[in-house]
């Protein structure tokens, strides 16, 4: 059985009560991924990923290390 998302990228489930996560193409960005707060833009990944899990992971890692810099 998978673990729940909130035990798998911790950050990215407390990312999302403040901020909001964007997957997938859009009309604005080519990356598949994007971070953001009511600020803007805090980060967007790759154009393409080899699964949905390290694309999830990379900004998992993203969101805790902006989290350390910026509490």
């Amino acid at each position: 059985m998978p673990e729940p998302f909130e035990k798998q990228y911790p950050n990215l489930a407390g990312w999302v009560r403040d901020g909001w996560i964007e997957i997938g193409r859009d009309d604005y960005s080519r990356s598949f991924i994007r971070v953001l707060d009511i600020g803007g833009m805090i980060w967007e990944g790759k154009q393409e990923y080899e699964t949905i899990d390290e694309a999830l992971a990379e900004a998992e890692a993203v969101i805790t290390a902006w989290l350390e810099d910026n509490g």
